[in-house]
């Protein structure tokens, strides 16, 4: 019996494309050269390419959440909640791809990382940009935040403007006001570049929502959407809190935070308190 040639297989493709000295490439398209050319160690130590390599791929999940919640955001504001709905749940997907990141990162030892992390300086994921960007967009303002990226003008532009502007649950609350509900005007005319605070008012309308799901139904299902997002986050926040503890312990983090106390406090803040709050009263 003859043995199988890998070559067959290729050969029996016809239309296979094979010249490609006038045309884009897969490599041309997503720019491989730039994106693999990435990775330059600081170190010669062997895992500090999986550190890296966690990283960016992070920041790149990172880009797409925020590019999928502003344009649900936009979506919201346009009343076309069936539209958002899609971005959203695509959200809660990217989510568990970042969450099951910190158990590939959690293969690095104490030991392993303490060979290269002085050459990180204060660099640090408390610095990333992008996860500010998603805390912005999901309405959690930290005015002091803000002073870390005043080196940069344009990235701080980008970063002041989502700052200011109002964030996934400000613009479902006034979904809720156009839906007939009596939202207080002081929160659908708040100053968003505060952190938002609960409402009796806002309250009231989810119970009644949830108490008339058929009525509502739209307004539900953005309702659940968010309770995703949400819950993703925190386990999120729950894993990378646990993976720095296994790796470093209770060490100042490298940005000069207080590590994982510091990422244990975060665990209690809510971006949609009253979605959490009427599961008691439902």
């Amino acid at each position: 019996m003859r043995e199988h040639d890998p070559n067959d297989t290729f050969k029996s493709e016809k239309n296979i494309h094979t010249n490609f000295k006038e045309k884009m490439t897969y490599g041309d398209y997503l720019q491989l050269d730039t994106l693999l050319s990435s990775q330059k160690r600081l170190s010669d130590h062997h895992d500090e390419m999986l550190f890296i390599i966690i990283h960016q791929v992070s920041e790149l999940w990172l880009k797409l959440i925020i590019h999928e919640i502003q344009a649900a955001i936009g979506a919201i504001e346009r009343n076309e909640l069936q539209t958002s709905f899609k971005m959203l749940a695509r959200v809660s997907k990217i989510q568990t791809q970042i969450i099951q990141a910190w158990d590939v990162l959690s293969t690095l030892t104490p030991t392993e990382y303490m060979e290269f992390r002085d050459k990180l300086g204060n660099a640090s994921g408390f610095q990333s940009y992008q996860y500010r960007l998603v805390e912005f967009v999901l309405g959690y303002k930290t005015p002091y935040i803000l002073k870390i990226y005043q080196k940069d003008s344009e990235l701080f532009k980008i970063l002041d403007k989502a700052y200011h502007s109002p964030g996934l649950y400000d613009v479902t609350i006034q979904a809720l006001s156009r839906a007939g509900f009596p939202i207080n005007p002081g929160v659908l005319h708040r100053d968003f570049s505060k952190t938002y605070e609960k409402d009796a008012t806002v309250e009231q309308a989810w119970l009644a929502i949830y108490r008339n799901v058929d009525k509502y139904w739209d307004l539900y299902q953005l309702a659940e959407k968010l309770v995703d997002i949400e819950d993703w986050f925190q386990q999120w926040r729950f894993r990378h809190m646990k993976t720095v503890e296994r790796i470093i312990g209770h060490k100042t983090g490298t940005g000069g935070s207080s590590g994982v106390g510091y990422l244990k406090k975060v665990l209690d803040n809510y971006f949609f308190p009253e979605l959490w709050e009427i599961r008691t009263k439902i």
